[in-house]
């Protein structure tokens, strides 16, 4: 009778841990709902706003779940060191590559994530112009007439902002360029042009912030959709000027391993970022003035971005690691030349 009523008495145990287990492990296919959050950069506000709308219209009809898609934006190194240092994050849709590898560095996303999506997990891409008043008053045509004395350039703190660190290295290289790769020199251009700098903001937006709202400065570097969101927002006051050279910038979105394991959100969080991939979601992208990566619809587009634009890549400067290193550490060419 005893040892009938152990074994009664364990089966009961375990039926009700394992059923404990079923009930309370969080496992997206057993919720009703699913929640991420996706740690982003600055200017991608709108092209979220519009694009989580649809992917839960996508994530419902595909599974009969909803999904709530919390938002945070900042500047993207600022962003990456965050979720690296314990903002929780199902998914990182950053301004580069490198500071996707922050988060990976910090132990949170797993090795080999550049190949997980298309066009090495950038699903758009974007490109450095310059954003000035109607009129051009200052007569800003290339990045030559940004050193000239007088002309005030509003740019994002390259230590914090990923867009500030596609300004700065478009900006170089058009003076390599210039001067046949003469290094001296083009440090000294580039010295010259944060001179004219009037204010370093922490991130792309609030650069936009300062130049478009605040009315400081002649000219702002930005990003190629944050330059047109200026114009629709406000067409009679700036005009976009197309440098001679400039920089594809790939902005890269990854899994956060660590928490969409321990949230049981892998399979959303998965298909999250491959649904930016989709026709619809391209589309969106192109609507908020990103470069889709597709490029059929790439060419939907050509009444909007000059395709003909001279474009560097990050590859030209060696890779990240080699241009963070060299351009954006600590006591780099950029500490050099902005504390001189």
């Amino acid at each position: 009778m005893k040892t009938n009523f152990l074994k009664i008495t364990l089966a009961a145990a375990i039926a009700l841990t394992t059923l404990t287990g079923l009930t309370g492990c969080g496992s997206e296919e057993k919720d009703d709902k699913v929640t991420l959050t996706n740690v982003s950069y600055d200017p991608t506000r709108e092209l979220y706003e519009s694009y989580n709308a649809i992917f839960a219209e996508h994530w419902k009809e595909k599974t009969g779940q909803d999904v709530e898609i919390t938002q945070s934006h900042g500047g993207s190194g600022k962003q990456a060191l965050e979720v690296a240092n314990g903002l929780e994050a199902d998914v990182v849709t950053l301004a580069l590559e490198y500071d996707v590898n922050a988060v990976r560095d910090a132990g949170l996303i797993e090795d080999g994530w550049v190949s997980e999506f298309e066009n090495d997990s950038a699903p758009y891409t974007s490109t450095i112009v310059f954003l000035v008043r109607k009129g051009n008053p200052k007569n800003i045509q290339d990045w030559d007439d940004l050193v000239k004395e007088g002309v005030g350039v509003i740019t994002p703190n390259p230590k914090t902002s990923g867009g500030a660190r596609w300004n700065y290295l478009a900006a170089w290289a058009y003076a390599e360029q210039l001067y046949n790769g003469d290094e001296a020199q083009v440090k000294d251009f580039i010295q010259k042009l944060y001179q004219n700098v009037l204010v370093l903001d922490s991130g792309a937006r609030g650069a936009t912030t300062t130049f478009v709202e605040n009315g400081q400065g002649d000219v702002l570097l930005a990003w190629e959709n944050e330059a047109f969101l200026s114009i629709q927002d406000y067409p009679d006051d700036y005009e976009i000027i197309t440098p001679s050279i400039s920089i594809l910038a790939q902005p890269s979105v990854a899994i956060v391993d660590e928490v969409v394991d321990e949230r049981g959100t892998r399979d959303a969080a998965t298909e999250y970022l491959q649904y930016l991939y989709s026709d619809e979601a391209q589309r969106i992208a192109g609507d908020n003035y990103y470069r889709p990566s597709n490029e059929a619809i790439l060419q939907e587009y050509a009444d909007v971005f000059d395709l003909d634009l001279n474009l560097v890549t990050i590859q030209d400067f060696g890779g990240w690691d080699e241009a963070q290193e060299k351009h954006f550490a600590d006591g780099g060419v950029f500490d050099e030349i902005y504390e001189e």
